[in-house]
């Protein structure tokens, strides 16, 4: 039986039992936290359970390596609307170590696309319309530079409420012991003093 045969057979009896009865909720998470994490398998469970979280506490968004590439993307829409529709208050990106993301080899990937069937034209034409592939599909040197790199994309984007708290965890994998590497409440008391600091400099006040 394949694994979507048995997702099937699983839910109908899921149903008929009402055991979703335990995870009714709505769509406003209780804790008013977003948390941008990685897919890794081993995070599945592990993490709601080290960071005590339950269903409906958070909104959680998932990728490879808990990577922002880019400031409008989907990873950084998700949290916009995360913010200004579903009333979350404050943002977490949590990276993890072994992570498969540190140090990935780009070429690799594009030589295992071509052994599954994609062509050199279509590689071609990718690059030939701006698309850099490489870069693209690059990872990071080490789990904590991509950690911070997410937290510096999404601290200084246009669209954030300069309210808003982001901060940076990394997660270890076999324990679920978490440090916190990126502390958004004391960035934005920084951030509050350096413009009071300029409210009160003389080149404000003339």
């Amino acid at each position: 039986m394949s694994n979507m045969c048995n997702i099937l057979e699983y839910n109908r009896q899921f149903v008929d039992s009402k055991q979703y009865e335990q995870y009714l909720t709505d769509k406003f998470p209780d804790k008013k936290m977003v948390i941008i994490t990685c897919m890794d398998t081993r995070l599945v469970e592990l993490l709601p359970r080290a960071m005590n979280l339950r269903n409906g506490d958070v909104k959680i968004i998932k990728n490879a390596g808990a990577i922002i590439s880019q400031p409008f993307g989907s990873v950084v829409r998700s949290v916009l609307v995360a913010i200004y529709e579903l009333e979350a208050t404050e943002v977490v990106v949590v990276g993890h170590y072994e992570c498969g993301m540190t140090a990935l080899n780009s070429q690799g990937i594009i030589e295992k696309a071509k052994e599954r069937g994609i062509e050199d034209i279509v590689l071609d034409t990718l690059t030939n319309s701006g698309i850099k592939l490489h870069h693209w599909l690059r990872g990071f040197d080490n789990v904590h530079e991509g950690v911070l790199n997410s937290v510096r994309i999404l601290r200084k984007h246009p669209l954030l409420p300069p309210d808003v708290p982001v901060h940076g965890m990394v997660i270890h994998p076999d324990t679920g012991a978490l440090e916190w590497i990126a502390d958004g409440y004391h960035y934005l008391e920084e951030q509050s003093s350096e413009s009071e600091s300029e409210e009160h400099s003389p080149s404000a006040t003339r």
